[in-house]
């Protein structure tokens, strides 16, 4: 029985693409972005304008590539239950710096319009206990995205 499901998951894993690894990382990082987004329940005019550019200047993509990949994941994050299916991935593929960047991300859009919420606080520091990440190095990507905005 074990060296069955050991087989099949050996052949569902080799029968996924790079391609399509990269899109689910990318749908993964996005989510948890939008995570931060909807967190205040508001989507205020810097954070709309402020997330596609990080998409293009992060992942190397078109305006076009990027408003498509947000808007599956709006998909996928309304369908999800936590955090942990998109840091999951995450952890799976990413190194620490990537991480970071990404904590840095969220930093920068919780704080894109001029306040942090506190549920956007929570969202940030629960992603980054999930991605293993030491709290200093939340604390350093928090006064980063800060020191940007000023």
């Amino acid at each position: 029985m074990i060296a069955k499901l050991k087989k099949f998951l050996s052949s569902h894993s080799q029968a996924v693409t790079p391609e399509e690894q990269a899109r689910q990382l990318n749908l993964a990082a996005v989510s948890l972005l939008l995570e931060v987004v909807f967190a205040d329940e508001t989507l205020s005019t810097e954070e709309a304008k402020l997330l596609p550019t990080l998409l293009t200047s992060a992942l190397s993509l078109t305006q076009a590539e990027a408003e498509e990949l947000v808007d599956e994941a709006k998909k996928i994050q309304g369908n999800s239950i936590s955090l942990y299916e998109f840091t999951h991935e995450i952890n799976q593929q990413c190194s620490i710096e990537q991480k970071q960047k990404l904590i840095l991300a969220m930093w920068k859009l919780a704080y894109a319009d001029g306040q942090l919420c506190r549920y956007e606080n929570q969202i940030i520091r629960r992603t980054s206990a999930l991605l293993h990440l030491k709290h200093s190095e939340l604390i350093q990507m928090r006064n980063l995205a800060i020191e940007s905005q000023r």
